[in-house]
C-alpha cells in the first residue's frame, strides 16, 4: 500500500524576525510536538550564512515528517554541525546537509510523539 503525504513549501526573508513566522508556519501545520522547534533551528542556521532568502518545506509521508531548510549560500561547517545543529540532532529521527550544501533537513518520525 503507498503511503499519502503532503508537502508545503514558503519563502521567508532571511531576517531573525521571521524565526517566529517559521515556527507558527510550521505548527499550524504538523502537530508533532518537536516540529516548530527543529523548523526553527534548521531556519536560524541557515539565517546565519547570510543569505537573502529561506526557502522551508515541510513533507509527510506515512509516519514520517521531513522539514528542510535551505538558502542561496553554501553552508559551513559551523553551521552544518554548530549547536543549533546538535539541537535537531537529538531531536530527530535522522538529520543532514542538502547535497548541494546550501540547506539542512531534518526527518521525524509520527510514532515518536510524546
Amino acid at each position: 500500500m503507498p503511503e499519502t503525504g503532503q508537502s508545503w513549501r514558503r519563502e521567508f526573508k532571511a531576517h531573525p524576525v521571521e524565526a517566529r513566522q517559521v515556527r507558527e508556519w510550521v505548527a499550524s501545520r504538523l502537530e508533532h510536538p518537536y516540529a516548530a522547534q527543529v523548523a526553527h533551528e534548521l531556519f536560524a542556521s541557515v539565517l546565519a550564512t547570510g543569505t537573502e532568502a529561506i526557502e522551508m518545506t515541510l513533507s509527510t509521508a506515512g509516519l514520517r515528517i521531513r522539514i528542510a531548510a535551505a538558502g542561496s549560500v553554501e553552508l559551513s561547517v559551523l553551521h552544518s554541525h554548530g549547536p543549533g545543529f546538535q539541537i535537531v540532532s537529538a531531536l530527530s529521527a535522522q538529520c543532514g546537509v542538502n547535497t548541494d550544501g546550501h540547506g539542512l533537513w531534518a526527518l521525524l518520525s509520527a510514532k515518536d510523539k510524546t
